[in-house]
């Protein structure tokens, strides 16, 4: 399980071995660089053992408390800090971490293991369970090596990731029989009945949400968002930013020049051709004058050819589009400059960045009666976006959940009615993502089923080139102000993360400040799609035996869809690189 997943930790390995529990562990040096961070760690009286994924950013602070209450440390660790805390205030100990984690703890007196993740799922944790076994591990590759035969597809997982665009929004993966344990929940196992475990939720946002003090100015967000960076640049090894040239990482950036003064500062980006779409360079330049290590990749249609395989590999699990290639293609840059990476994700979620937030917004108006705020609204929204994306949005929102889940499955009209009714009725996305009657409610709910696909595939990204990968907006302090902020601080006159513009407007380029779209990390997959090499390679996909046996897309309905991409009367890009990762999936790790 261990060499299946060395490039998470190339620095050093460990295992533990006690009557049925064995623990080990890859180990990638961030903080203590010495062997004393060796793992798995036991605590001084070798009662306990651990193993720890990820990162607690205010463990010197809690090494402080923890003195004060009589604890020694022999390392400069945060591991060690974490293994005190849990000996000090047992599974309580989770509401005092400010940071990313998956850990778990095994007590030799009572022979249980303590098993927990962090509270939005930054760090990824995988459980196979049957038959009296039980096997855990930070990716899927490790338990498969277990499996008693081939892997199984989880045709309910597939359907939604074919006609909703999601994957991670449950505790299911695309493998039957395996699981992960969901973002803020821990178990408590006896190892000698593995079976009788059953999840248990420890962190609540939406009570967590409504405890909170609002922020009442854009300056208390900023105060709190500078903590939050400052608390990430903890780290024994060189730090760098993932720069977009969107506004979330551009405020990382700006955050690090004004508290740092660092010009040495390594910054990672994508770029294109000028006019591509996803070239960011303009947006990416405004930083030229302030910093001297700006690093640039150019992903093209080629490089994702060549790499398809080690990206269908390092993933695992298919993806619904091909900007988390643009940023693998980032990682790849980074690694060779730094061990430790920031970067926006959660920013989206937490601020209504989508435009498709204005549609829960002027839901929400409306149901509330405030008509005049809203036709204010929508016709800001209008003049500055010059879309009606958000109108729509709206109007799709209203509709009952069935006629919700008919429209989107006509939309793709490629899957087979077959495999609609077979894997469709299992699926909770119209109600869990769709169902929100109020901005605050939907971005609650894009914390509970959307956010974590985000957040595993820039996991699988970063860790494939042995990097740590920070994400400073999912401060669990700022989450929850922000969230608990009244909507008008988000969204105001046309413009999304309203709260972020005002209270970083001296320290962002204007430009960066005042941009009205949204792109991340993008790539011109359109265009690449119909270079010649990605016909053939396409061509030869959707004419598979393989791909027409699934059962699950239509290969007629497919292949006209590709041809009218490639006459230009469509761009399907993001409908035909579903269709290639679902059937190299199957190839690398089901067939």
């Amino acid at each position: 399980m261990m060499q299946t997943m060395k490039h998470r930790g190339p620095d050093d390995d460990g295992v533990f071995i006690h009557q049925n529990t064995g623990l080990g562990f890859v180990r990638l040096s961030i903080l203590d660089l010495s062997a004393a961070g060796h793992q798995p760690m036991h605590s001084q009286d070798g009662r306990y053992t651990m193993v720890f994924n990820g990162e607690i950013f205010n463990y010197i602070e809690l090494r402080e408390e923890l003195k004060r209450n009589g604890y020694t440390f022999s390392t400069q660790t945060d591991t060690e800090v974490l293994l005190a805390a849990y000996m000090e205030w047992g599974k309580e100990c989770l509401h005092k971490f400010n940071g990313m984690w998956a850990v778990a703890i095994h007590d030799k007196e009572k022979d249980t293991l303590f098993i927990a993740r962090d509270r939005y799922g930054i760090k990824p944790l995988y459980i196979y369970a049957k038959e009296n076994q039980l096997a855990f591990a930070s990716e899927i590759k490790p338990l498969l090596t277990l499996l008693p035969a081939k892997p199984k597809a989880n045709e309910p997982v597939i359907f939604d990731y074919l006609v909703y665009n999601r994957t991670d929004h449950t505790e299911q993966t695309f493998f039957k029989d395996i699981y992960k344990l969901s973002h803020g929940h821990y178990l408590e196992i006896d190892t000698r009945n593995p079976e009788a475990m059953q999840p248990v939720r420890w962190y609540d946002l939406e009570k967590e949400v409504n405890q909170a003090q609002p922020f009442k100015t854009p300056e208390q967000f900023a105060e709190m968002f500078h903590s939050s960076v400052k608390l990430r640049l903890r780290s024994d090894v060189p730090v760098g930013v993932c720069l977009s040239g969107g506004l979330d990482s551009s405020a990382i950036v700006s955050s690090i020049l004004q508290t740092t003064k660092d010009k040495n500062l390594n910054t990672f980006s994508a770029v294109y051709q000028k006019g591509d779409r996803g070239d960011e360079s303009d947006y990416i330049k405004e930083y030229e004058q302030s910093l001297h290590a700006m690093h640039y990749t150019k992903p093209d249609g080629q490089d994702l050819l060549q790499q398809i395989k080690a990206f269908v590999k390092a993933h695992e699990e298919p993806i619904p589009g091909t900007s988390p290639y643009a940023q693998f293609k980032v990682m790849e840059l980074a690694s060779q400059n730094v061990v430790v990476t920031l970067d926006g994700q959660g920013a989206d979620e937490m601020l209504a960045g989508y435009l498709y937030f204005f549609g829960y917004y002027f839901k929400d108006l409306l149901k509330n009666g405030r008509l005049a705020l809203l036709l204010r609204e929508a016709s800001y929204y209008l003049k500055k976006h010059k879309s009606l994306y958000g109108i729509k949005s709206m109007f799709f929102l209203l509709l009952p959940p069935n006629l919700k889940k008919k429209a989107r499955i006509q939309e793709k009209g490629y899957v087979t009615e077959d495999f609609s009714k077979r894997a469709g009725l299992r699926s909770t996305i119209t109600n869990e993502l769709y169902g929100a009657n109020t901005l605050q409610q939907a971005l609650i709910n894009h914390f509970e089923y959307k956010l974590e696909h985000l957040l595993k595939w820039e996991d699988r990204n970063s860790m494939w080139y042995s990097l740590e990968a920070r994400v400073p907006f999912l401060d669990h302090r700022l989450v929850e102000r922000t969230l608990a902020t009244p909507s008008g601080q988000l969204i105001r006159k046309g413009d999304t993360k309203f709260i972020l513009r005002e209270g970083l407007r001296d320290i962002l380029p204007d430009k960066i400040q005042k941009r009205k779209d949204k792109t991340g990390f993008a790539t011109p997959e359109d265009q690449w799609f119909r270079l010649e090499k990605w016909q053939e390679f396409i061509w030869d996909l959707l004419e598979s035996e393989s791909f027409k046996n699934r059962g699950i897309i239509d290969p007629d309905k497919a292949s006209h869809l590709f041809q009218k991409h490639l006459e230009n009367k469509v761009q399907a890009s993001k409908e035909i690189w579903k269709w290639i990762h679902l059937e190299m999936w199957f190839r690398e790790f089901i067939d």
